[in-house]
């Protein structure tokens, strides 16, 4: 079986560098390898996959919480979630002075990309006309690139913030279509495809990704990199669950550090050139373990949004980042 294991990742690695797509089947395959010695091979070849295919300047992005709290959507993992008492923060919408000051400071850090987070299941209307105002302010001064997450917009709204500036949109899958039914039930799978079939209709780049370390197995975080592969993102963030008390994944275990790093292989393999871009949860690893990441696979980060750390954290992370030989 181990021989099995070792053919079957040389087999793929080949394969990819070779400029073929692997399998489902495949993909499947590589997941459900439990040897020791399997599983480092597949690490091994996701970071040749990595040094082959994307560049090396590694790729930061940051984001403000736009608006914060009571979302009528009931999604498990969420601290924002009007369904659970968590005891998060809430406000309508974030001054126009405080969202300028921090893509100010992100671009003064040399953060590439600045994105407005939102509540809800979308922005639109008086809000929208708020949030776009904020994006053109942004894009006039001409420092920083704008992004958006604000939901499930429909090609309106999506044509709003077209107009504004906005060239990316984000929206997570979240997790594997077979286990997404599980953790909410207010919105669907189909939901979220529809909003990012109209974001790419009209021109814009998508972001897509989702959680891991929810209750799913790993066929399930492949089922997941696999669907990713029909959205087409041109960056995917890998969120890492940090369970939060009076949500309902509260006690979920934490997953472990071995299990994360081969999820960002499995992930490399499903899609040689795509940006894998650390998100939220990701100061859970250790350093060592961090710089193991990047080796294999991630080559982008979300650095943090409170204007009082974003100096300190950039000058952590671009240290970490140069260690795993990567440019700034």
């Amino acid at each position: 079986m181990l021989n099995k294991d070792i053919s079957l990742v040389a087999d793929a690695v080949a394969k990819v560098l070779a400029g073929d797509e692997l399998s489902e089947e495949t993909l499947y395959a590589l997941a459900d390898i439990d040897s020791d010695e399997g599983r480092a091979a597949i690490i091994d070849g996701a970071a040749k996959i990595t040094e082959r295919f994307c560049s090396r300047k590694f790729d930061f992005c940051s984001i403000i919480n736009a608006r914060s709290g009571r979302c009528p959507e009931n999604c498990k993992w969420c601290a924002q979630s009007a369904h659970y008492n968590t005891g998060c923060e809430v406000y309508e919408q974030v001054s126009d002075e405080d969202t300028l000051a921090l893509a100010e400071a992100n671009a003064d850090h040399g953060v590439g990309r600045f994105s407005l987070v939102t509540s809800g299941r979308l922005a639109k209307g008086f809000a929208l006309d708020g949030f776009c105002r904020q994006i053109k302010e942004i894009n006039r001064r001409g420092r920083i690139s704008t992004c958006a997450s604000l939901g499930l917009l429909g090609r309106e709204e999506l044509m709003q913030l077209r107009e504004a500036g906005v060239r990316r949109y984000h929206c997570n899958l979240e997790t594997a279509p077979s286990f997404f039914p599980s953790l909410c039930t207010t919105h669907t799978m189909e939901d979220k495809f529809a909003t990012i079939a109209i974001a790419h209709e009209l021109g814009f780049e998508v972001c897509s990704g989702g959680i891991i370390g929810m209750g799913e197995t790993r066929h399930q975080r492949m089922e997941l990199a696999i669907t990713l592969r029909k959205v087409r993102p041109v960056s995917i963030p890998i969120n890492i669950l940090c369970p939060i008390p009076g949500t309902p994944l509260a006690d979920v275990p934490l997953i472990e550090e071995d299990e994360i790093l081969l999820t960002v292989a499995l992930f490399r393999f499903a899609h040689p050139s795509v940006q894998l871009r650390f998100a939220g949860g990701r100061k859970r690893l250790s350093r060592e373990a961090t710089i193991k990441a990047m080796r294999t696979g991630i080559n982008g980060a979300i650095v943090g949004d409170l204007l009082t750390t974003i100096g300190a954290t950039m000058a952590e992370d671009k240290e970490t980042v140069a260690e795993a030989g990567y440019e700034i």
